[in-house]
């Protein structure tokens, strides 16, 4: 890990005035996955800028009959509280899908939404990297890519998302709240948050130099049975092979409203309506899978992704029929 200058702002205003002023800055929160990236040297920031004192650790209902959380609020906190449990069921069975009981206690829900990816050549520093130097090429391109999209993806870079939050929000149709350096407010629609990598890979967000996550709105409640399947190697503590976050409306043993967001597939949380339309005009699983994953392409390791996503699909849409 190289030396870096810290600072504790007491203001939002000040935290993003700072990230502005300060080459190479980045903010830090919980840490989970910065400080991982900053002791291999993928991330060495000039200045680590603490968020923790900032009065955004709170969760609020809306005037619209939606919630507010705020982008400290932590993993595990979310997960369980009442609102989110009743009314937001598949974000916090995402939620406690995601890491270990320790992690998810010190993660925060804006840190959450700026996970990076865990590709194996993106970790190891002597591998070259399109997303941690761009224009040095792609290891995992006909190297050891399992764990890689099938979706979206482009001849600059095969990564994922490794966030099982994201994709439940991205079911959600959350809205991410931001501070510019300049005081000014934005909200940026999750569809639009994150990147798909096409020659530009090393920038995964819509977030612009100095802006500041504040909060994820998350719209009043959709009715339907709300389910996360996370497709893993292991029981526990592993990353999505492949995930489907879904809210089902189902009407006897018909489908009648269908949000479906996939994680482990591509770069971003994939999310296609055609597929959603797919299910409730035929109720077959298989063909919200055929609109899903069309243009799908896996590059040999990860192949196996491919069916992979359409039986569980299948799993999500018969448990739901069945709740």
């Amino acid at each position: 890990m190289k030396a870096f200058r810290f600072e504790r702002p007491a203001s939002v205003e000040e935290a993003a005035r700072l990230a502005a002023e300060r080459p190479n800055a980045r903010f830090i929160a919980g840490g989970t996955n910065l400080l991982d990236l900053m002791k291999l040297q993928v991330e060495t920031p000039a200045t680590l800028i603490d968020v923790n004192r900032l009065p955004l650790d709170r969760v609020e209902n809306t005037a619209d009959g939606g919630l507010r959380v705020g982008a400290l609020v932590r993993n595990a906190d979310l997960a369980a509280h009442p609102r989110v449990r009743s009314d937001y069921a598949v974000l916090a069975k995402a939620l406690l899908a995601g890491a270990s009981g320790q992690l998810r206690n010190k993660a925060t829900t804006a840190g959450n939404l700026l996970q990076r990816t865990r590709c194996y050549y993106f970790y190891d520093t002597t591998k070259p990297c399109n997303k941690r130097e761009p224009g040095s090429g792609c290891a995992a391109i006909g190297g050891f890519n399992r764990i890689h999209a099938v979706l979206g993806a482009s001849e600059a870079c095969i990564a994922t998302n490794p966030s099982d939050m994201n994709v439940a929000m991205r079911a959600l149709d959350a809205v991410v709240e931001t501070v510019a350096p300049d005081g000014a407010a934005r909200k940026i629609p999750i569809a639009d948050f994150h990147r798909l990598p096409g020659e530009t890979p090393q920038v995964e967000t819509d977030l612009r130099a100095g802006e500041l996550i504040t909060a994820v709105t998350l719209p009043k409640p959709v009715k339907g049975v709300h389910l996360y399947r996370k497709v893993r190697d292991r029981a526990s503590y592993a990353f999505a092979v492949v995930s489907v976050a879904a809210i089902i409306d189902r009407q006897g043993d018909w489908v009648g409203h269908a949000r479906l967001a996939f994680g482990g597939l591509a770069h971003k949380p994939w999310r296609v309506e055609a597929a959603e339309t797919a299910l409730t005009a035929s109720g077959r699983s298989d063909d919200a899978a055929d609109a899903a994953l069309q243009g799908a392409r896996g590059q040999g390791g990860n192949d196996f992704k491919i069916p992979l996503a359409r039986r569980t699909l299948r799993a999500v849409v018969a448990e739901a029929i069945r709740a």
